[in-house]
């Protein structure tokens, strides 16, 4: 009795994002072998032609090659044959790689494939892009996640470590002040005027009115009870 293969459907564009999402498949197919991964690019236009010939003249430009389908193929079989060897155990796991080119709309040829095909899994790259860029340029991750009918695996794009500024250390003379005066004095008289200064603490509350409600509020006054 033979087992279904797990399927999994991974949407590239050859970016570095497609690539992540690429490896994150193989990793889950890893788990789930016996498994398939089905590789689509997804094309708007596929011919021998030019593209818009007519207009070429006037958007100064001779022409605008279209790739064929024979040319399509030839670049994702290139694109495999350079990431499936980086993968590890490739050539040992029971996996089988297939590749596809459809020509549709992104996110109409990947969920299209997927639901022909009964796959488990779709995972596709997102370029994390958000805001405006993301309004205009719409989201392909979003939309198959919205049409998709199995379950989705969105690969975020690899974070960007943030610029942490230095901790200045501190001043010598003030830590020699601390130690001499038994923290009776926390300045040296260079850093006593700013240091001295003293402090408000907010605490912030997150009600639905957003207040900020001071953290020590000033003493009730006493009422003295009748006697």
């Amino acid at each position: 009795m033979s087992i279904k293969p797990f399927v999994i459907v991974v949407g590239v564009d050859y970016s570095e994002h497609a690539e992540r999402a690429l490896r994150a498949a193989w990793g889950q197919a890893v788990k789930e072998q016996p498994a398939e991964i089905h590789v689509v690019h997804v094309s708007r236009a596929i011919g021998a032609e030019p593209l818009l010939p007519a207009l070429a003249p006037y958007l100064g430009a001779s022409a605008m090659h279209v790739p064929s389908l024979d040319e399509h193929r030839a670049q994702l079989d290139a694109y495999l044959d350079s990431v499936l060897p980086t993968l590890p155990q490739f050539g040992h796991a029971s996996i089988r790689v297939v590749a596809h080119i459809a020509l549709d709309a992104p996110v109409a040829g990947v969920t299209h494939l997927a639901f022909e095909l009964e796959s488990d899994m779709i995972v596709i790259g997102s370029h994390g892009r958000h805001g405006p860029a993301q309004w205009v340029l719409g989201s392909v991750a979003e939309g198959i996640v919205r049409q998709a009918r199995c379950a989705v695996l969105v690969v975020p794009p690899t974070p960007v470590a943030p610029c942490v500024p230095s901790i200045e250390p501190p001043c010598l003379r003030c830590v020699t002040t601390r130690q001499a005066s038994r923290r009776a004095e926390m300045w040296c008289e260079q850093h006593r005027d700013r240091g001295g200064r003293l402090r408000s603490y907010n605490h912030y509350d997150p009600t639905p009115h957003e207040s900020t409600l001071p953290l020590v509020l000033p003493k009730a006054p006493s009422v003295s009870s009748p006697g």
